[in-house]
C-alpha cells in the first residue's frame, strides 16, 4: 500500500486528489495550511488518512510534517507537491516583497519537500513526485509573469531532477493544468499588486483579481485529477509532463507551436553567431 504526501487540501485540487487516492484505498498524509479544513475527508478515512497543518513557506513546518507522517505510516511513496497561490501584477508593478512570499509557496517550499522524500526513496530505489505547474510555464500573459515565473522555476527544476532520479527507479511527473473549478480565482485567493501605473490599464490591469470578475465556470473538474493520476502514475510510461485539461492541451500546444515557428524563422540568424573554422579569432584578447 502505497503513502501519498499531498499539499493543498483544503480545497480543489488537493482535496480532489486526496480523494481519489483513500478511496482507491491507499493511504494518504493531506496537509493544508490549517488542519481543520481536512476534517470531513480524515473523517471518512480515520485508518488511512492523516490530516497536518502545514505551511510550505516554514521549514520547521516541512520537518514536523514529514515527521508525522513517517511516525504514522513509515514512508512516503509519492509526493504531491499541489500548494501555491497565483499573483496579478505587471512586472513594473510588483511588489518585492509579495513576489519573494510567491516564490516561496510556489517554488521553494516544494523543493524543500522534494529535499526531504527523496533520501527515504533512493534507499528503497522507489518512489515518486509530482509537481503541480500551470499552463503559465509554457506561456505567460499579461499580468502574470511573477507567477508564471514562479511555476517555470519548479518546472524545469523538475525536469532536472526528473535526469538525476529516473536512473534510481524514482518518478517524477510535471502536471501543467489549465482552468479548474477551484478557489483559485477568489480575490482572497489570487493576490495581486496595490501598487498602480496608469500606462498598464488596458493590460496587466484588465486582469486585477479586485475586479471581480472571475466566474467559477473554468472547464476542469477538480475532482476528476486523482483517477488520472493515479492511472498515469502506474503506467510503465508515465508522462516526464502531463498537460491536463483541454484547454490546457490547446494553449500549451499552440505555444509550443509558435516557439517552433519563431525558432525556424530566425534559423539563418542562429548559425550566423557559430565560430567559422580556419577564418581565426575575431576576439581580442
Amino acid at each position: 500500500m502505497r503513502t501519498w504526501l499531498i499539499t493543498g487540501c483544503s480545497s480543489g485540487m488537493g482535496a480532489g486528489i486526496a480523494k481519489a487516492v483513500l478511496a482507491k484505498g491507499e493511504q494518504a498524509v493531506i496537509t493544508a495550511r490549517s488542519a481543520e479544513k481536512m476534517k470531513e475527508i480524515c473523517d471518512k478515512y480515520p485508518e488511512t488518512a492523516l490530516g497536518i497543518a502545514l505551511d510550505v513557506c516554514s521549514q520547521e513546518s516541512i520537518d514536523a510534517a514529514f515527521d508525522a507522517a513517517v511516525a504514522k505510516f513509515g514512508k512516503i511513496d509519492v509526493l504531491v507537491n499541489n500548494a501555491g497561490y497565483g499573483y496579478r501584477s505587471s512586472v513594473e508593478e510588483g511588489d518585492k516583497e509579495a513576489v519573494y512570499e510567491l516564490f516561496e509557496t510556489n517554488t521553494f517550499g516544494p523543493v524543500e519537500l522534494i529535499k526531504k522524500v527523496l533520501p527515504g526513496m533512493r534507499e528503497r530505489r522507489s518512489g515518486a513526485i509530482i509537481n503541480i505547474t500551470s499552463i503559465a510555464a509554457v506561456r505567460s500573459a499579461v499580468g502574470s509573469g511573477y507567477y508564471a515565473a514562479s511555476k517555470a522555476a519548479l518546472e524545469y527544476i523538475s525536469e532536472g531532477l526528473y535526469k538525476e532520479v529516473s536512473p534510481l527507479g524514482i518518478k517524477v511527473m510535471i502536471v501543467e493544468p489549465g482552468a479548474f473549478r477551484t478557489s483559485f480565482y477568489k480575490e482572497n485567493n489570487l493576490k495581486g499588486s496595490e501598487h498602480k501605473i496608469s500606462d498598464y490599464a488596458e493590460t496587466a490591469w484588465t486582469r486585477d483579481p479586485k475586479l471581480g470578475s472571475h466566474k467559477i465556470n473554468q472547464l476542469g473538474d477538480p475532482d476528476a485529477i486523482g483517477n488520472v493520476l493515479i492511472e498515469l502514475l502506474d503506467r510503465e510510461d508515465t508522462p516526464q509532463r502531463y498537460v491536463m485539461g483541454s484547454d490546457a492541451y490547446k494553449a500549451v500546444s499552440g505555444a509550443l507551436k509558435n516557439r517552433i515557428i519563431e525558432v525556424e524563422k530566425y534559423k539563418d540568424y542562429s548559425f550566423r553567431t557559430d565560430f567559422k573554422e580556419g577564418e581565426g579569432s575575431t576576439l581580442n584578447i
